[in-house]
């Protein structure tokens, strides 16, 4: 080799160096909330390990998050109204406003640049432009809006409490444009869009029974799914209201939480008939497919959320039943599914399992931990 090429080369590999240090892949990290501290944990899920903790997010209670389309930042929604950009590159918050009083939720739009948060106080929904924070879009609903999801072609989808209405905010052309649906039902409390973007689900507290829509249909019309299901006439009380996420679809199935009672429900996704019960430990509060479909793993409202049922999705019954610890918040699979994190608030861990043998794999010190959310949600429609 010529003494001037080995010179250039050393040059550049000199030159290329700071870069490379800098370089951080994000593909295999995540978030943990730590509701009382108000700040984030950064974990490592191969490495079973905590990076850094970000603090200074405000109220996290009841907090969730997206993320950007390159993985790099997350979009935190606290309680108090507050929405925080998350660098979690240079772990450090890159932008911060607080943009109402009580909020409940957001999603980030399919191209990853617009962000919406759902708001109880004031109601409605604000959408933010994702690279500057700045309001894009104010939608006053005078109601709590529950159930913010994002939908193909730069639309969210929301439901009101109040009032039983789901609306459709469009933001493909300059001119925002608004589709109403009424009749959705009586206290809509959470929803759920299917991957493909097609099936919109809301849960109601006030009547028996859940709502559809077909957002592939033109002009989407309520669609009653189990109508003679719920809290019934004889109201059962619910010691927390359930969610539902998308994460509910198991192969052609929805296995759903039920609200007020020990049981989750499976309804089939084409017919929206239901094909089956499974009578459980406590009231459900998260009934979540692994990423495959092979199983369900169930957490318990208060004073029941101790423990753990996980149910096989074709026999529908419980393969597996432990007590992680005191209180049990929150479940996130890695992406292909073969561990689950659970967030052990009361116990201040957050603990990991191999979804196959259900051997306890690692503990991760948390403070108060909730929400777990990896990366790979970033690619994930309604997540």
């Amino acid at each position: 080799m010529k003494p001037l090429t080995l010179s250039l080369l050393t040059a550049l590999f000199v030159a290329a160096s700071p870069l490379q240090a800098d370089t951080i892949a994000t593909g295999d990290l995540g978030l943990i909330i730590e509701r009382t501290k108000g700040s984030v944990l950064l974990v490592d899920q191969s490495e079973r390990a905590t990076l850094a903790r970000i603090e200074g997010l405000g109220d996290l209670s009841h907090a969730s998050l997206v993320y950007s389309p390159d993985e790099r930042f997350a979009y935190v929604f606290g309680r108090d109204g507050g929405l925080t950009k998350v660098d979690i590159v240079t772990r450090t918050i890159a932008n911060r406003v607080v943009q109402a009083g009580n909020a409940i939720g957001g999603a980030i739009s399919d191209d990853g640049q617009l962000v919406a948060v759902s708001n109880y106080e004031p109601g409605g929904v604000r959408i933010f432009d994702a690279d500057t924070l700045e309001l894009v879009a104010d939608i006053p609903t005078d109601s709590k809006t529950i159930g913010l999801v994002d939908a193909p072609g730069r639309r969210f989808v929301f439901t009101m409490w109040d009032t039983g209405e789901t609306w459709i905010a469009d933001l493909s052309q300059p001119d925002m444009q608004i589709t109403k649906i009424t009749d959705m039902g009586d206290r809509p409390y959470d929803a759920l869009i299917t991957a493909n973007g097609r099936t919109y689900i809301t849960g109601l507290f006030g009547e028996d029974g859940l709502t559809a829509l077909d957002l592939w249909d033109e002009t989407p019309e309520p669609i009653r799914v189990l109508p003679n299901y719920g809290r019934g006439q004889q109201e059962m009380p619910v010691y927390k209201m359930p969610h539902l996420e998308g994460w509910a679809l198991t192969g052609s199935e929805f296995v759903l939480p039920a609200v007020g009672h020990h049981e989750v429900l499976w309804v089939d996704a084409d017919t929206l008939q239901e094909t089956g019960r499974t009578q459980t430990y406590g009231q459900p509060v998260f009934a979540m497919a692994r990423p495959d479909g092979r199983q369900v793993w169930v957490n318990f409202a208060h004073p029941l959320n101790d423990t753990i049922q996980v149910i096989d999705s074709v026999s529908k019954d419980i393969i597996h039943e432990f007590k992680p610890g005191p209180a049990v918040l929150h479940m996130e699979f890695t992406p292909r599914g073969h561990e689950v994190w659970l967030s052990v608030r009361d116990a201040g861990k957050v603990m990991i399992y191999d979804t196959r043998t259900f051997e306890k794999l690692r503990e991760i010190d948390a403070d108060s931990p909730s929400g777990i959310f990896f990366t790979a949600r970033a690619h994930r429609t309604g997540l």
